[in-house]
């Protein structure tokens, strides 16, 4: 049972930090597509970089758990999140 606790912590941390880039993502688009209807946000490339930091964060924090935690049969990496990646969009 512990075991599985395990994966299921793990697989939890995964799926939140996918989240976090999902969210991430869709706020950079927002601010492409419609930057003047973000009115507390003046500075929109500021905006932006603050996303594109919050992705490269949770990319890494994947490829963490994967590197030092996860069994070789579970990998679930930022590179595998990249290619998955299209179906979000």
């Amino acid at each position: 049972m512990s075991c599985n606790l395990r994966e299921q912590t793990l697989s939890a941390l995964r799926d939140n930090a996918f989240g976090n880039i999902n969210k991430a993502k869709l706020n950079v688009e927002i601010y492409l597509h419609n930057p003047v209807g973000i009115g507390e946000h003046s500075d929109v490339l500021g905006a932006i970089q603050d996303q594109l930091d919050i992705i490269a964060r949770e990319e890494e924090r994947i490829d963490m758990i994967d590197k030092h935690f996860n069994d070789h049969h579970h990998e679930v990496s930022a590179a595998t999140y990249k290619a998955q990646e299209h179906r979000y969009d």
